[in-house]
């Protein structure tokens, strides 16, 4: 149930199989003080069970968060002496965030988020922002070439 719910409300998880992976079920036993399951983390918050009040609450407090380290792209050109397009370059990307599940990747230029130019990371977080609780079409700039994805804020 709890996975039917995060999936619906478009928001990216990581599963770890507490029954197979011991060293899981120590992490969930220290950060919960429970033994059962589900456990789920939101922004440092611990729900045991499938609260669905407590998640909806958790959620809407949710801070937007893709993930990513981003600079611009001009200034990162600069620096690097390369040449790339206006946006935002993506320097990191965090395993399980919300661009790791788009399949963004270091090194992409993010240039559009829903038809919208991004050009700074102000604009981004801007956007980002207002945005909050949807899917969202990035576009960005890979090996050359402009690519899209799906994004769920």
């Amino acid at each position: 149930m709890a996975k039917e719910f995060l999936s619906r409300k478009g928001i990216a998880y990581v599963e770890r199989d507490v029954a197979a992976d011991p060293a899981a079920a120590m992490e969930m036993v220290r950060i919960s003080r429970q033994r059962g399951v589900p456990v789920i983390v939101v922004d440092g918050q611990v729900v045991v069970g499938f609260d669905r009040p407590a998640l909806e609450r958790l959620l809407s407090q949710r801070k937007p968060d893709l993930g990513l380290a981003v600079t611009s792209a001009a200034a990162y050109a600069w620096k690097h002496g390369l040449q790339l397009p206006q946006g935002v370059y993506v320097g990191a990307v965090r395993p399980g965030g919300a661009g790791a599940a788009a399949g963004l990747a270091a090194g992409d230029v993010i240039t559009a988020v829903d038809g919208r130019p991004v050009q700074s990371d102000a604009d981004l977080e801007a956007l980002v922002r207002g945005l909050q609780g949807r899917r969202v079409r990035v576009t960005f700039w890979r090996a050359g070439e402009l690519r899209t994805a799906e994004l769920a804020l």
